[in-house]
């Protein structure tokens, strides 16, 4: 296997994504325009994650956004365009967000690669070092009382229901795969697009707990125990 493409992959993909996302509503012709326009998608994603979907409307987004009712409907001709654009900004930063924060673990999963090369014992330490990532990753959000998982529960069920929305979401979905799938490859997985689908299960798991069970409610050690008992089968220990 290549090392360079498989740590490369997910990198880009986020990236190109991230680049790729297109808005619905009346583009801005100037960059103080732009500002507000953007504004206002942030005031909607602030309602979702406070109110859910039912409670973007348009006078409301304008209140959040601090900006006059004749601005959101000038950009957005009606709610669902403001509801899309608003997942498609969240889908543009949180794709970003992923390519700059694989792209650092790159010297990791080189030097670990590397290891396993020589001795595919190294194995145990790349599973220590994705699970030390998840926990680590899950733990900031419930430090940070980070809202883009809300975000993205509320993108969820909107693209059940809209078409339109779906394949964004799907693209958006695909990178977590991806991400996995490398991970589950370099341990050496004999089915890596089945594991890594369970994979990309489990830690989404870990983080919906996160936000039901709360911070005081939330076992870390058993959430870990899953993760460390799914991969000692994926690298056959």
């Amino acid at each position: 296997m290549n090392l360079s493409s498989a740590v490369e992959c997910p990198v880009r993909l986020a990236g190109e994504l991230a680049e790729s996302v297109q808005y619905r509503g009346r583009k801005a012709s100037r960059q103080g325009s732009e500002q507000r326009r953007l504004s206002i998608l942030e005031a909607a994603l602030r309602i979702i994650v406070r109110e859910g979907l039912r409670g973007v409307r348009h006078r409301a987004v304008a209140a959040e956004a601090d900006v006059p009712l004749s601005a959101t409907t000038y950009y957005f001709n009606d709610i669902q365009d403001l509801i899309a654009d608003s997942f498609a900004l969240f889908v543009k930063r949180s794709s970003a967000s992923l390519a700059a924060l694989w792209a650092g673990m790159d010297e990791d999963f080189r030097r670990i690669a590397a290891a396993i090369k020589q001795d595919p014992g190294a194995r145990r330490e790349l599973v220590t070092h994705f699970i030390d990532l998840a926990v680590a990753h899950v733990q900031a959000k419930m430090r940070a009382r980070d809202d883009e998982l809300l975000m993205e529960l509320a993108f969820r069920q909107e693209a059940l229901t809209n078409p339109q929305l779906r394949p964004l979401f799907l693209a958006h979905q695909q990178l977590r795969f991806r991400f996995a799938e490398r991970a589950v490859r370099a341990m050496g997985s004999r089915a890596p697009v089945e594991d890594a689908q369970v994979l990309t299960t489990l830690v989404l798991r870990m983080e919906y707990h996160a936000i039901v069970d709360g911070v005081e409610d939330f076992d870390l050690e058993a959430q870990r125990a899953v993760l460390q008992r799914f991969l000692d089968l994926v690298v056959g220990a």
